[in-house]
């Protein structure tokens, strides 16, 4: 143990503070913490992500962000809403990252900005425009020129937008650590000898783009000079190995709040003693910077959201998607930032000592030098069963089952991780509306496409993605044939890629079926009723938002990968390969855009809905007057089955509340409508329902939060809705 002290010390003792050059506003580092204008940082941060919530709510959000105690607001940035064809960007209304950023410095707060440009995030194609899918020879994220040029050019454009508005720490502005990459190393081996040498471009390319502060590679072991390696997962204080350099501060990037939710799936519940327990573990060990990934999840508007993830994101996170308190969490880290912070000038100053207090139970101390210097210290017990009794400094101290005691002054707890004084809130929903009336109702059954109807024709399969090139969930396939005399019992087999399918005979619904997240493909029988002649076979193949990591996602394939009739139980008519198939990108629907409110009455024929006669791939519209008020407002779809909604030509999301979890519940009934898509009174409710959900059941609500009137104590992992 004295050569590990030892060690230490001379590590401490010949550390360089690295400088990045910059004008007013220097943002260094060393290897205890990120030095802004000369002063010692130790910061809490969060994760808001502009495009996934509106610009009237970002105020609101940034300030309570700053009223639970953050110091930085961090955000991806969305390099396929940026740039949705070459050279063509757009920074406007939700995409307007400028804003953004004014708005966290206005508020007093600094900005970590993700550039990437590759994000995950559980957004469709990780935050690839999928226009890069057709460059020649391109390789993603790997030694490839291609590649390389498009992501120069995009992370350059980025950079030198943020420099045109000063909003560089080195320029007066907020932003005081930008990222390059992301979580690079889970996919690096992939790659063979083309993944090293990326890492170490990519760190060259954006230091050489001079912004005036540090960059940082999350999960990047190997995160060269002066880049900062930096740990993302729930438990860093636990399994972080540490800066790759003496030189360099512990810095943990995302500590997830909770997790993202898939359609199908249940919510992860963490709870705020969970959080709290290993961010304390985390500053414990010489960390100094922690962001909470997700502060606010938000929304995953229109199309936006990656494969089978629900619209509604991180919702569990300590304000919810709609910005209200999910209390306890938010007040329970309020009051750990509050702790910290009130010690802070010796965390950062003072020698750290790590000793036992017993067989599960250790100590953390923090002691700066001077005669009256100060003294912090973390008593950590990691036993999750039961408390423990420990002696410290001649003083006998009683610690919670697995939590962590915060002692400012060495001698008194002021936080303690698995006490959570904070009271206990709960997300009340108010129907201001049920959309029962039938006559407010129209209807518009989308035409089922035949063979002859198409243009595009193959005999060979087509690949979904690269034929949609994501401008549509929706991919038709379809073919003639007739079948012999002899085909009895027929059924339809197909083997799909994609996510969903549906069969249609002979313009009939024939039957569907459908993935799940855990799987790459699906396959469904349907028995189906043929005639003696000719027969129009017609599937429509659905993607839920594109994949969003692993290695190679330029080569994903999805789409059906077979299509046969069985007779007889027998008999083979395989139309998989040399046949040709005729295709259609979208619903009709769709090319007409009539969820726009200058198109809703003249792009097609619209008629009252008729709910004795419901079929798949009906358009449902009506009008409705907006809450009153200014609580956020909702959606309920719990009587549809799956597709897209759109409010005054905005798309809110897609929704598939029949696909239930294995508790029988849906994964996502209520679908936030932002106040800002709203207007006073006639506002345009457009869907298009791709089963035979009710529509006369769909409410319009209000959410808002209450709380249980009493402070109240969780223990460590219990779980909340």
């Amino acid at each position: 143990m004295a050569y590990y002290w030892l060690g230490i010390a001379i590590a401490i003792a010949t550390a360089v503070v690295v400088i990045v050059e910059g004008g007013e506003g220097n943002v260094t580092y060393d290897g205890r913490s990120l030095i802004i204008d000369g002063q010692r940082k130790l910061l809490f941060s969060g994760s808001i992500h502009y495009p996934r919530s509106t610009p009237d709510m970002w105020p609101s959000l940034i300030a309570k962000a700053k009223e639970g105690g953050l110091e930085v607001i961090q955000t991806y940035v969305f390099w396929n809403l940026h740039e949705p064809q070459p050279g063509e960007y757009d920074f406007s209304g939700r995409y307007d990252l400028v804003k953004f950023l004014k708005e966290i410095q206005a508020q007093g707060l600094y900005a970590c900005l993700r550039i990437g440009p590759f994000i995950e995030s559980e957004w469709t194609y990780g935050g690839f425009p999928f226009w890069l899918h057709d460059v020649p020879g391109i390789v993603y994220r790997s030694d490839n020129e291609p590649f390389k040029f498009y992501m120069q050019n995009f992370t350059t454009k980025i950079v030198n937008l943020m420099k045109s508005e000063g909003l560089f720490a080195s320029q007066g502005g907020p932003i005081i650590l930008s990222q390059i990459e992301n979580e690079y190393q889970n996919i690096e081996k992939s790659f063979g000898e083309r993944g090293p040498p990326y890492v170490i471009w990519a760190a060259k390319m954006a230091v050489e783009l001079e912004t005036g502060v540090p960059w940082v590679m999350c999960k990047q072991t190997d995160a060269p000079d002066p880049v900062i390696n930096t740990c993302n997962g729930m438990r860093c204080g636990e399994t972080f190995t540490g800066p790759n350099s003496a030189n360099k501060p512990s810095l943990w990037t995302e500590n997830w709040t909770s997790f993202y939710q898939v359609y199908g799936g249940e919510p992860y519940i963490r709870s705020a003693e969970d959080i709290a327990f290993h961010a304390t573990l985390f500053i414990a060990k010489n960390g100094s910077y922690i962001n909470y990934y997700m502060y606010q999840g938000g929304t995953n508007f229109g199309r936006t959201a990656s494969s089978y993830m629900i619209t509604s994101y991180y919702d569990q996170a300590p304000l919810d998607e709609y910005g209200l308190l999910r209390q306890p969490k938010w007040g329970h880290l309020k009051e750990l930032h509050a702790a910290i912070n009130s010690c802070s000038k010796t965390l950062l100053e003072g020698k750290q000592r790590n000793f036992s207090l017993g067989l599960l139970q250790e100590a953390y101390v923090f002691e700066e030098e001077e005669e009256d210097g100060g003294c912090v210290a973390f008593l950590i017990n990691n036993d999750g069963r039961k408390n423990a009794n420990v002696q410290f400094r001649n003083m006998s101290f009683q610690l919670l089952p697995k939590s962590i005691s915060i002692l400012p002054d060495c001698q008194n707890i002021i936080f303690n991780t698995a006490k959570v004084n904070t009271e206990y809130s709960k997300r009340s929903i108010t129907t201001n509306q049920v959309f029962d009336e039938v006559n407010e109702w129209e209807e518009f059954k989308d035409v089922i496409p035949n063979f002859s109807d198409t243009s595009l024709e193959s005999d060979t399969l087509l690949e979904h993605m690269n034929t949609t090139k994501d401008e549509s969930d929706y991919l038709w396939y379809t073919f003639s044939f007739q079948p012999n005399s002899s085909c009895s019992e027929p059924v339809l087999h197909v083997v799909s890629f994609a996510h969903v399918a549906h069969a249609f005979v002979n313009n009939i619904y024939a039957g569907g079926g459908h993935g799940n997240h855990d799987v790459k493909h699906f396959s469904i029988d349907i028995p189906i009723e043929l005639n003696d002649g000719i027969n129009n076979i017609s599937i429509l193949s659905v993607m839920v938002g594109l994949p969003d990591s692993g290695a190679f996602l330029e080569k994903r394939f999805s789409g059906l990968a077979a299509m046969e009739i069985h007779c007889n139980g027998m008999e083979l008519y395989n139309f998989t390969n040399n046949y040709t198939s005729g295709y259609q990108v979208g619903l009709l629907g769709e090319q007409l855009q009539v969820y726009k409110e200058q198109n809703s009455e003249t792009a097609t024929e619209w008629t009252k809905i008729d709910i004795s006669n419901k079929k798949p791939l009906t358009w449902y519209k009506r009008v409705f007057d907006a809450p009153m008020g200014n609580d956020p407002v909702a959606l309920n779809l719990s009587s549809m089955g799956k597709g897209e909604a759109w409010v005054n030509g905005q798309s809110i999301g897609r929704y598939w509340v029949s696909f239930l979890t294995s508790l029988g519940n849906s994964s996502q009934s209520l679908y936030h409508v932002p106040r800002s898509f709203l207007k006073i009174s006639e506002n345009l409710l457009v869907l298009v329902e791709e089963f035979t959900g009710d529509p006369l059941q769909i409410s319009l609500n209000t959410i808002s939060v209450t709380n249980l009137n009493q402070p109240i104590s969780y223990h460590y992992n219990t779980i909340h809705s």
